[in-house]
């Protein structure tokens, strides 16, 4: 095992294209290269050939009431020819010992991978599959105006709305100009079979305040009726009329019957807006996952909505160096501080449950029903899950 190297890509694109049941392309794999960071890389090699990878991007994170350094954990892949050697568990402790931020986040391909890892189900989202012909949206109330274009022509509002709406969603991550490049790939493997990316912004009366992303299939019934999908990408707006209005454009979309998004958060204001929330045909699925790697400068970088003094007696196999007891003190208005203690804990758990808990979206409550926090002192987890909480649900808008 030994880090990445510039001229290692070609080798682990071609690795990574299997590894995920992908035919490689070409300018796919150019738009991957442009965001790998080969000093995060970790390769293991068999001879001179490459066998597995993991990588971690470079980015920050939205957290409740901060925004913080974490690793993206990313483009994790083992051959197949060398399954079940422990490669990937090699990886991943040392990638862990490598991290200097305060977290690392990931998406997993597999769910059961990465607890034993410490990471925990940090947060979650729905997927639609909305039947748009038969879903009304109320009326925008005040007047504005959507502008169509291409998304590089559009790319200068779009950041400036992404960076506004950000700081305020636990789970939104940083996009530096080469994320942007990626997100923005048209290539035909990230179309599969759809048209090209496609954009709209929202201008109200201050100017743009919210866009949409997304890409057409055209279909027919056997009647010769129109029966399109549209597949939305993104959605991003800072107000309720820039949101209504997108919806309202995306769900009239011509020759168009649904309208499908992976990515709405579990307190999406769609589910209050439709005339008819069973027509959005939702499917609760897992979002990010988030391993703590420092608790101390986890735990007192974000903020609490309720005072919080509390004890936690905290085992990480992984990284000894979190394990033992951390006393976290908070007040909503003020900065937490989270610091080791010899006095009595309150709470006990595994660091995966902290990770858990961090964005605001797996309550600590959720955690001890089933059986992982335990409360060593007399309502101290009730106290600490509201402390815990967040006004808006944790949820990532792209998987990295």
């Amino acid at each position: 095992m030994r880090v990445g190297t510039p001229d290692d890509w070609d080798t682990i694109s071609s690795l990574l294209f299997a590894a995920f049941h992908s035919t490689h392309d070409q300018e796919a794999s150019d738009l991957d290269r442009a965001i790998w960071e080969p000093e995060r890389a970790l390769v293991t090699t068999d001879g001179d050939t490459i066998v597995g990878h993991a990588a971690a991007f470079t980015r920050d994170m939205a957290v409740p009431g901060n925004v913080v350094p974490a690793a993206h954990v990313t483009m994790v892949g083992v051959a197949p020819t060398h399954r079940r050697r422990g490669l990937l568990n090699r990886m991943m402790r040392q990638q862990l010992r490598d991290v200097t931020e305060p977290i690392a986040v990931l998406w997993a391909s597999e769910s059961r991978i990465y607890g034993r890892f410490g990471y925990g189900l940090a947060a979650y989202r729905l997927e639609m599959a909305v039947e748009s012909a038969e879903v009304r949206l109320p009326a925008a109330t005040s007047p504005a105006r959507l502008r169509a274009g291409t998304p590089a022509a559009l790319r200068p509002e779009l950041v400036k709305v992404y960076d506004q709406v950000r700081a305020d969603r636990p789970g939104w991550s940083s996009r530096p100009e080469s994320t942007w490049a990626y997100v923005l790939g048209d290539t035909a493997w990230h179309r599969g079979g759809n048209t090209e990316l496609r954009a709209v912004v929202h201008e109200g009366i201050g100017g743009v305040d919210g866009y949409a992303l997304w890409r057409t299939r055209g279909s027919w019934t056997g009647n010769s009726n129109p029966n399109g999908e549209v597949h939305v990408r993104e959605v991003t707006a800072a107000n309720l009329d820039a949101y209504l209005a997108l919806w309202r454009f995306l769900f009239g979309i011509d020759l168009t019957r649904s309208v499908h998004y992976g990515h709405a958060a579990v307190d999406e204001p769609l589910l209050h807006l439709a005339s008819d929330p069973r027509r959005l045909n939702t499917r609760f699925s897992d979002s990010l996952w988030v391993r703590v790697v420092d608790i101390g400068g986890a735990l007192a970088a974000r903020r609490y909505v309720a005072p919080v003094d509390v004890v936690f007696e905290v085992t990480d196999e992984l990284l000894p160096e979190n394990a033992g007891r951390w006393r976290l003190t908070a007040t909503p208005d003020r900065p937490a501080t989270c610091t080791r203690t010899e006095d009595p804990a309150d709470l006990a758990c595994d660091i995966r449950d902290l990770g858990a808990a961090y964005l605001g979206g797996t309550t600590l409550t959720a955690l001890a029903a089933a059986g992982h926090v335990r409360e060593l002192t007399a309502g101290a987890l009730a106290s600490a899950s509201v402390a815990f909480g967040w006004h808006r649900a944790p949820v990532s808008p792209e998987v990295f």
